[in-house]
């Protein structure tokens, strides 16, 4: 597939509202055998390794039950580092050639993390920024939230505030299994949801005010968000720098490792 890039008016369009979503990524045999990769970590018993795999909570409590453990799992970190296929997803060239175009020429994957809505099962995620979870300066790294399923209202497709990533890092509180935007800080009359066939990406701020409602639908929603950001970002942390995965370009001392 032809390497695709941000025109002047999708770059505008980030600046403005802090998101641009990007169709056709790749192709749909490499969308088909991510997803039938992902299905032999949940249900098919492939040995996950370095990869971190996630239940839902209410599953874990056993509040909900599924037909298989594989139906109850919410997310699973560290793809790119520890699988091939999903390494090569993390290294797409048209994702970074986009990347590159909003973050520069130096790049470091931040996290990769895979989020698994179940038919029926799957649980909202409320409406928060990406920032105040993450110890990097300055507070603008950028997600690409690729679909391996089609995103719809009814499975739990992306829904953001468009324009928000502007006001800053709104104040968040911890409630029961999530981390949330506190109620007044921001107008849900304003939220959009943006559905996306399989193969898409949405390419958002860290800032930008973001929510995807549980799974009501008959069919998965699975999504990975690969959250990248400039070398030249500084770990705020505790301790040094973690080493982080390396996508392009060169490290600076001082810097995120």
């Amino acid at each position: 597939m032809l390497v695709q890039t941000l025109t002047p008016e999708q770059l505008a369009a980030y600046d403005r509202d802090g998101f641009v979503v990007v169709e056709n990524l790749v192709s749909k045999e490499d969308v088909a055998a991510l997803g039938c990769r992902v299905r032999e970590y949940t249900h098919e018993g492939r040995p996950p390794g370095a990869i971190a795999m996630f239940m839902e909570p209410r599953v874990k409590r056993g509040e909900v039950k599924v037909e298989h453990p594989g139906d109850g799992y919410r997310k699973l970190e560290n793809l790119v580092e520890g699988d091939d296929l999903f390494r090569g997803l993390g290294l797409n060239p048209s994702i970074v050639a986009i990347m590159e175009q909003i973050l520069g020429p130096d790049l470091k994957l931040f996290r990769n993390a895979l989020l698994l809505k179940p038919p029926q099962v799957g649980s909202p995620k409320g409406m928060h920024q990406d920032s105040p979870y993450w110890p990097i300066a300055p507070m603008a790294l950028c997600s690409c939230w690729f679909t391996l399923d089609d995103a719809t209202p009814e499975n739990g497709c992306m829904a953001v505030i468009p324009g928000d990533h502007k006001r800053g890092p709104l104040p968040h509180k911890q409630v029961p299994d999530d981390f949330v935007i506190e109620e007044g800080y921001y107008d849900p009359a304003r939220m959009v949801l943006k559905p996306m066939p399989a193969g898409s990406g949405l390419f958002f701020h860290s800032l930008l005010p973001h929510y995807t409602a549980p799974n009501r639908s008959k069919n998965w929603r699975r999504a990975i968000a690969l959250s990248y950001m400039s070398s030249r970002s500084t770990f705020t942390g505790k301790g040094e720098s973690p080493v982080y995965f390396p996508v392009r370009g060169n490290s600076y001392p001082g810097c995120v490792r």
